[in-house]
């Protein structure tokens, strides 16, 4: 495996990063270009799956015979979705939404989660950051590596070059507030940014941006 870009392409091949504590695998699937990533604890094989967005038999044989136990869906929207009943059936995993947006969901949230609350994969924990405007129930996944800086999957909530998609005023303004209160101004620039659709990012290369994305608005 070479070394972890995350450049991923939809059909391509997966790249996988190799942390300490964890096993990182992200794939593009479907026709939005929906990034899915899937976490194994390294101490207990264990696994979790961030958005089964699309391509359920691509997802079955990317998780192969790894123990698959959750399945998180970063928030309600059709295309961060539409796998998750067949994975669900054929692993027997739990499943994990804001309960804000779980009724969107097809299959019923058996682990609902709020702000701060916590998502265990093995012996690792996420934590999950309620990040309202882009969906009323949208999450973010934060991974303190002890061994190194911290990974946040930030489903639709934050990408390259701006905050997610939102279509009232209102809606941007909470957007943009929860992610400077709670991402931005808490986590350091190494953080490293895993979003639901195209290439990662890092919180410092996004920072500078931040009163340019208020001033535009988007």
């Amino acid at each position: 495996m070479g070394e972890y870009t995350g450049e991923v392409t939809p059909g391509g091949p997966a790249q996988t990063r190799e942390l300490p504590g964890l096993t990182i695998t992200k794939a593009s699937v479907g026709p939005f270009d929906n990034n899915v990533y899937l976490l194994r604890c390294t101490a207990t094989g264990d696994a979790l799956l961030i958005d089964a967005a699309n391509d359920a038999d691509r997802l079955i044989e990317l998780i192969g015979d790894v123990p698959l136990r959750t399945v998180v869906t970063t928030h309600q929207h059709g295309d961060h979705w539409q796998a998750l009943e067949d994975v669900v059936a054929a692993t027997g995993a739990r499943t994990v939404a804001h309960p804000e947006d779980a009724p969107a969901l097809p299959v019923p949230v058996t682990d609902p989660v709020t702000d701060g609350g916590t998502v265990t994969v093995g012996e690792v924990s996420l934590e999950a950051i309620h990040l309202v405007g882009h969906t009323p129930g949208s999450i973010a996944l934060l991974y303190r590596d002890p061994a190194g800086h911290p990974h946040l999957f930030t489903g639709d909530c934050l990408f390259p070059g701006g905050a997610g998609r939102t279509t009232r005023p209102e809606d941007f303004d909470s957007l943009m507030s929860g992610l400077e209160s709670k991402v931005f101004g808490p986590l350091p620039d190494e953080t490293w940014v895993y979003p639901g659709h195209g290439n990662d990012t890092t919180l410092g290369t996004e920072r500078p941006h931040l009163p340019e994305w208020w001033a535009r608005r988007w």
